[in-house]
């Protein structure tokens, strides 16, 4: 058996894509990265590798307030793995972008690693992708709008 139990890992778990939520369809970030410690890392691996709490706050909050990524408003997940031994979480997560207008889906995947910390918090988060793909799915996404908007974004 880890340091926490699967039900605590579970429940900040949960946590975790409620805020991811709350953060995307607020646009207000600060509430998902109180989630890390102070001293987490976050790695990203288009934007690089973030040491602490408020590297990950500046880096998340500017680069999500920037359009088109502040249209990125959901982040369901499509399945997890609890490694209670080591008290790590593995999902895919989709990351999906407002609707255009007309009901359409835009959305593309990563693998996420989160490795708990206690007391509901992550010490680490690094995110699996390639861009080209959400490159594509985004420039969709705009494509899109500008057509049901008569070119206005």
């Amino acid at each position: 058996m880890g340091k926490y139990s699967r039900q605590e890992i579970e429940n900040a778990f949960e946590h975790y894509q409620a805020m991811a939520l709350q953060a995307g369809t607020s646009g207000d970030w600060n509430c998902w990265a109180d989630l890390f410690t102070e001293d987490a890392t976050y790695i990203e691996h288009l934007f690089g590798t973030f040491g602490g709490r408020e590297a990950i706050r500046n880096w998340i909050c500017t680069t999500m307030a920037k359009y088109p990524n502040s249209e990125m408003k959901y982040y369901p997940i499509d399945w997890y793995i609890i490694d209670e031994e080591r008290g790590w979480v593995s999902c895919k997560v989709w990351n999906r972008m407002s609707d255009p207008g007309d009901g359409s889906l835009h959305q593309e995947y990563n693998f996420t690693l989160l490795k708990y910390a206690g007391n509901g918090k992550w010490s680490y988060e690094e995110d699996v992708y390639n861009p080209q793909p959400f490159q594509e799915m985004v420039g969709g996404w705009m494509k899109r709008k500008l057509e049901i908007n008569d070119g206005r974004a």
